[in-house]
């Protein structure tokens, strides 16, 4: 029915989307593209973790900037997705998540599709360490006790996907800096009793979990 269902302006373009839709998916569902690592449709609760779906939302005048994937849409809501302004605060979480990611980008099993590749050519910015904030090295051993994927922590930034998808199996534990994903008692992930669904290597947006 038309009722459920309201316009919204994305930059510049009127759509239709389903009332209550939130942002990032009403835009995505219509061809045009924010950045997002840790977003997840079917997550009740958005995550809202990596702050690179940031954008500016207009009503009856009043701006403000909130992230795409738990902001719903509103009747005549105006939308920007690209701005100096935005693409700054975008560079900034950017270069926060790189700072906590073991770069090796060609020898990486999950290069090919990689999501902080394809975030750095929509921000022009290169996949490398980042001069303004400290480098975090973690030196974590990969769990490799599965015989049909491992998991490299090192890589992980911390997303949620992986969570998500392998509810009740991984979770995340212990906080700030150290926040890590993890299984119950750090259960090795070859004694979980997994079946392999290999659903959190699908998932995983920059391949800290990887095909054996």
């Amino acid at each position: 029915m038309m009722q459920d269902y309201l316009t919204v302006n994305i930059d510049g373009q009127e759509i239709k989307t389903r009332r209550g839709e939130k942002i990032l998916w009403a835009a995505l569902d219509n061809g045009i593209y924010i950045p997002n690592l840790c977003a997840i449709r079917e997550a009740e609760i958005p995550f809202g973790g990596c702050r690179i779906c940031l954008v500016e939302i207009s009503i009856s005048g009043k701006s403000k900037i909130v992230t795409a994937c738990s902001e719903p849409v509103k009747e005549r809501m105006v939308i920007t997705t690209k701005s100096d302004k935005l693409s700054r605060l975008r560079t900034t979480s950017f270069e926060l998540i790189l700072s906590n990611h073991e770069i090796d980008c060609p020898s990486c099993p999950g290069f090919k599709k990689c999501q902080l590749l394809k975030i750095a050519a929509y921000l022009k910015v290169k996949v490398k360490y980042p001069e303004r904030f400290k480098r975090i090295e973690k030196n974590l051993p990969a769990d490799l006790s599965h015989p049909n994927f491992g998991y490299n922590p090192n890589k992980c930034i911390k997303c949620g996907k992986c969570v998500f998808a392998c509810r009740g199996l991984l979770s995340f534990v212990n906080y700030g800096l150290d926040t890590s994903i993890s299984t119950f008692n750090h259960t090795p992930l070859g004694e979980l009793g997994c079946d392999a669904c290999l659903e959190c290597l699908k998932v995983c947006p920059v391949g800290a979990f990887f095909e054996r």
